[in-house]
């Protein structure tokens, strides 16, 4: 009997079957995948600008009339667009808070419970695309997807004009950004978005803010593969496009249903899989498949699990969806449900996330600031606010529960399915807001002095007089403003020294109160600083990391 002939069947056998179980595997929507290879499950690519980072789309397609665009209407606030937004002609539904915009616009609401004006900001605004950019940098946000649709059609001008100033509001804050093409009722699309990226798109990724990976430039494509009639081609089409941008040097992402590896889903087009295997990095798309935890749950192990071990096993990077939830449908419990998905995709393995969405307040899954509880909401409107399920939540809260998912995919804090993000950021004992108040330095026994908003501000005079005086004011999210002579603080972002002469509240206006154990008072900017007395011996500012003698403050002695 030739035993070297038997067991050489033997093991082929055996190995076809293994290879056979491994395929099937990888193939299920199952949780369990079996059989990989340690060269099969190495990321594809090494970290870069979108993986091991936290990307959030970014629509920046609000308008109002009035406000300088070439579209001159309420473009996404309302419907008909032509007309002022009222509570028969909103499109949105979450009301956003707007107390950080230096220009917003009249709405048709009544005033706010509050008695302040209903008003909504404009994205064509440089201010609010700066704003908002500032809150990705503040809260540790990479990169943004800066949302392009059909640029032939009537918001083409807009359109470029809001990438012009993303790319500006990202050099400014040292955040990447990325075109993102929603291909969706683009009746021209292989053609046309060849164009555009040639004509146009292709000239941003010269910025120091354009997003690269693996050297390349990224751009993602979203809606191929959908089966229904605004996304029409072919796989072959689709094909063509993504290996068009592969030879002009880019790295590839692909905005893809949900199930796009089940081959009987009726959301998806058939014979797409050998299509989206050509892509760089796969993303799905997940508004509408989760709502609550057990579904979050169920989705991971049934699906994305399973996505995971395809991507490894091909190459692929997987950027998979993480959504805070329909704030109108009370789906997101404070925060555990998107901390439930930051949790799952991390210990999966993802090579990156993306949050759906920064600032789609349409849908209600916007992460950007949102009114805290219902003082902030137009009266006698029906929108929820934050705090809708009891629990008070600070404007930026979303911000934060993002900067903390991003911080645990990159290894930065440890890997916990307990959310660790506070709903408000807690300031160790009661605040005196409303109140006037005096400040003196721990360390000097000196006051702090507004210098009449004329010069920066010092911690150098023996007696308090009306330039010693602060009025602490909330400016929300747990926040809150002195106000000195009619003039807010500023902290200057910690680039120069502290002035008191805003007058409004914007984010260089905001600190966290902390009160100190010792019975005195310290100030945290929006940059993560604390304000600093500088002994008295030069103009205060706010740059330092950590509390000592010269950051406290006694109140009113």
């Amino acid at each position: 009997m030739n035993f070297k002939k038997i067991y050489t069947i033997s093991f082929i056998l055996i190995m076809g079957i293994l290879s056979a179980c491994q395929k099937k595997d990888i193939a299920n929507n199952g949780a369990t995948v079996t059989g990989l290879t340690k060269k099969q499950k190495t990321t594809a690519s090494s970290v870069g600008d979108v993986v091991g980072k936290v990307t959030v789309g970014y629509q920046g397609w609000f308008a109002a009339i009035g406000d300088g665009s070439p579209i001159n209407l309420w473009w996404h606030w309302a419907d008909p667009n032509n007309q002022a937004p009222t509570s028969t002609s909103i499109r949105i539904k979450s009301w956003p808070d707007v107390r950080e915009y230096t220009s917003t616009y009249q709405t048709a609401f009544a005033n706010l419970n509050n008695g302040q004006p209903a008003t909504l900001f404009s994205s064509f605004t440089d201010q609010t695309v700066n704003t908002q950019f500032s809150w990705m940098q503040q809260n540790g946000i990479d990169c943004a997807a800066l949302q392009r649709f059909n640029p032939t059609g009537g918001e083409g001008p807009v359109r470029d004009a809001i990438t012009a100033k993303v790319k500006t509001a990202a050099e400014a804050t040292g955040r990447k950004f990325y075109i993102m093409y929603d291909v969706g009722y683009w009746t021209n699309m292989q053609s046309e978005i060849k164009t555009d990226w040639t004509n146009k798109m292709s000239a941003y990724t010269s910025s120091s803010a354009y997003a690269k990976q693996n050297g390349k430039p990224v751009v993602c494509i979203w809606g191929f593969g959908f089966n229904d009639e605004g996304h029409p081609w072919s796989a072959a089409v689709c094909l063509d496009v993504i290996n068009w941008f592969k030879s002009q040097g880019c790295y590839v992402i692909g905005g893809v249903p949900a199930y796009w590896r089940d081959t009987t889903a009726s959301e998806v087009r058939p014979g797409f899989l050998a299509t989206y295997n050509a892509l760089n990095m796969i993303s799905p798309w997940m508004i509408g498949k989760i709502g609550t935890i057990a579904e979050a749950n169920s989705f991971y192990n049934d699906h994305q699990v399973g996505d995971q071990a395809y991507c490894n096993a091909n190459g692929i990077d997987y950027q998979p969806c993480v959504l805070p939830g329909d704030l109108q449908l009370r789906q997101r419990v404070h925060g555990d449900l998107m901390w439930t998905q930051f949790y799952n995709l991390v210990r999966g393995g993802a090579q990156g996330l993306y949050i759906s969405m920064f600032d789609e307040y349409n849908e209600g899954n916007q992460i950007a600031k949102t009114t805290e509880n219902s003082s902030f909401v137009p009266a006698g409107s029906s929108f929820l606010s934050l705090d809708e399920d009891g629990t008070a939540c600070s404007a930026d809260y979303y911000l934060r529960l993002t900067g903390d998912g991003g911080k645990m995919l990159k290894g930065q804090i440890a890997l916990t399915a307990t959310r660790p993000t506070q709903p408000i950021v807690s300031t160790g004992g009661s605040v005196p807001i409303g109140q006037s108040v005096t400040f003196k330095g721990s360390s000097n026994s000196l006051y702090v002095s507004s210098e009449n908003g004329t010069q920066a501000m010092n911690c150098n005079r023996t007696a308090a007089g009306g330039w010693e005086h602060f009025t602490v004011v909330d400016a929300g999210g747990g926040k809150v403003a002195l106000q000195s002579q009619g003039k807010y603080v500023s902290s200057e972002n910690g680039t120069q020294a502290i002035t008191c002469n805003r007058t409004s509240i914007g984010a260089w206006e905001q600190f966290d109160w902390v009160n100190n154990s010792d019975g005195t008072v310290s100030f945290r900017g929006n940059n993560g600083k604390y304000v600093s007395s500088e002994n008295g011996t030069q103009a205060m500012t706010c740059n330092r990391a950590t509390i000592g003698g010269w950051e406290s403050f006694w109140l009113n002695q």
